[in-house]
């Protein structure tokens, strides 16, 4: 490594009106011209793969008919009915490996319908003015129910619950609601503060009060939602992130890229935000992607993605993939990281190749050290298992154990999002999950009692 190394993190390194145009949206909107040409691209399929492909099961040949016809709010109804973050999700699902993978038209001709960029187009279309109440909320049942966590599965069961006609109130930790969407997706991905248009939306029901600032901490917590509510769902996310476990991880430059994307979509002036000239991120999956991207738009000379497998056992897709090295960034595979190098701040990390021996990762005998200024880890994050065992909640894999309506362990209580052991890590998972609890909720308080036991 050179010795003439020297640490460089800090802001500006960019003409300030270039962040602007770096963070737009990366996948510009359809016009009306090409979302009429590709709606008419539709084969509208009687037995839509497409639609078996998606979690919330949209109504897919449905909504692309109607844009085909014109009739855009049409449109957007038939996605929101099905999954009411269905903006969000046009634009941060991997698309390209649910519905547009079994799109019949990428099978014959190996270019899909863009279903994820004309359900955008749909849902933007309703969303971006003025507009009469998609949803109307039941007559009022008269039950309250508790949603702890306002990420995507919260607020998609928050948003049925309401629309059955319970009280919810809606708890989350930050200081906004929207989770993963407003905190830990790429800005280029959701620009021009989309995730809170779409929250405000969903709020628009009616019937959702929403308390920022609180965090389920303890089974005392749990126990008084049990008993002030009829019912609670626990949307909590993955609130941990994983160490690296290697000298040197607390030198200074060795960040978390769960919070390294959070403060920079909550950064309202990116000119001051700091970033590495030479920026490395471990780790393969979306938020390594997302981490490593946003160092290079931040203006950082050089930034790179190591990862201890092959391109193929990456978790980020392979269009994630290409859209980070289409950005300048490098992918190193086969590293394992070994030492994190520096004296008070990093100056690069050394690896060690690996090499599958017995479908097992071994040392391949030889090492490489990246130079970098700043580290980023993006090595997976976990649940609080501590606070879960005190609640009585039964675990599977580190997460919590749900059966197929979302029940937890612990009666009156129902899970669903990151936090449960189903399911991809995914936005339109988490909806899923939500909508589902949420239906088994509103079936049992209409049935059942208007309080927990306690």
């Amino acid at each position: 490594m050179s010795e003439e190394h020297r640490a460089d993190i800090r802001p500006g390194r960019l003409a300030p009106q270039a962040y602007a145009a770096r963070f737009a949206d990366h996948v510009p909107p359809l016009t009306e011209a090409q979302a009429l040409l590709e709606a008419n691209r539709c084969l509208y399929c009687y037995d839509a793969p497409c639609m078996q492909a998606c979690p919330t099961r949209i109504d897919v040949p449905s909504f692309i008919r109607r844009i085909a016809e014109g009739n855009v709010r049409g449109a957007a109804e038939s996605i929101l009915v099905s999954n009411p973050l269905g903006g969000l999700c046009a634009r941060d699902c991997p698309t390209e490996v649910l519905c547009e993978q079994v799109c019949v038209r990428n099978i014959q001709q190996g270019q899909p319908v863009a279903i994820g960029r004309l359900q955008r187009y749909a849902v933007d279309g309703l969303l971006s003015g003025a507009h009469q109440p998609v949803f109307l909320r039941a007559p009022a049942t008269g039950r309250r129910v508790a949603v702890v966590g306002a990420g995507p599965a919260g607020l998609a069961c928050a948003h049925a619950l309401a629309r059955a006609g319970h009280s919810v109130v809606l708890f989350d930790a930050k200081p906004k609601a929207g989770g993963l969407n407003e905190y830990g997706i790429a800005a280029y991905k959701v620009a021009g503060g989309y995730a809170q248009r779409e929250v405000q939306w969903l709020l628009e029901i009616g019937g959702i009060e929403l308390r920022c600032g609180w965090r389920l901490s303890s089974a005392e917590q749990l126990a008084a939602l049990r008993r002030e509510y009829a019912a609670v769902f626990l949307g909590v996310g993955l609130a941990g992130t994983y160490r690296l476990g290697i000298p040197g991880e607390a030198l200074a430059g060795v960040l978390d890229a769960v919070e390294f994307i959070s403060e920079l979509r909550q950064t309202p002036d990116l000119a001051t935000l700091p970033v590495g000239r030479r920026v490395v991120v471990i780790g393969g999956g979306m938020t390594a992607i997302d981490a490593a991207v946003q160092s290079k738009l931040l203006g950082a000379e050089s930034s790179t993605i190591v990862y201890r497998r092959g391109a193929e056992q990456m978790p980020a897709s392979r269009k994630e993939q290409d859209l980070a090295q289409i950005h300048g960034v490098r992918i190193l595979h086969w590293l394992a990281p070994v030492e994190v190098l520096g004296e008070g701040s990093v100056r690069g990390v050394r690896f060690a190749r690996q090499r599958l021996e017995a479908g097992r990762l071994v040392p391949a005998g030889e090492e490489l050290t990246v130079e970098a200024d700043m580290v980023l880890k993006a090595i997976g994050q976990r649940l609080d298992a501590s606070v879960l065992s005190e609640c009585g909640l039964a675990q599977q894999g580190g997460r919590i154990a749900v059966d197929e309506s979302g029940r937890t362990s612990v009666a009156n209580v129902w899970a669903g999002g990151d936090c449960v052991a189903d399911g991809d890590d995914l936005t339109v998972y988490a909806v899923a999950h939500g909508l589902r609890a949420a239906h088994d909720m509103d079936a049992q308080l209409r049935n059942g009692p208007a309080r927990a036991d306690g």
